[in-house]
């Protein structure tokens, strides 16, 4: 395929997939700092929203399905570490 070409896709994919990129990144920032501030019921509420906009978008193809696999476990170790330490 021409460069050009390419890069005119690219400049659209990427125009596309930037506001699923800031949401799941924004998902991810709250869920830690709801982790981190210790309110469980919020904590949870917040990890579950960061979890499923993580799986979708595996299922956009922004991210690759690894990635978000070991983003979801390290994110749901800190959820139960929380939960340990106010039990």
């Amino acid at each position: 395929m021409p460069a050009k070409k390419t890069g005119r896709q690219q400049i659209k994919r990427s125009i596309r997939t930037r506001g699923d990129r800031t949401e799941t990144r924004s998902a991810i920032a709250r869920a830690l700092r709801s982790v981190e501030s210790g309110d469980v019921a919020e904590a949870e509420t917040a990890v579950q929203h960061a979890l499923s906009t993580l799986d979708r978008a595996v299922q956009k193809g922004i991210l690759h399905k690894n990635n978000v696999n070991r983003r979801k476990s390290r994110m749901a170790a800190r959820l139960n570490k929380m939960k340990a330490a106010s039990a």
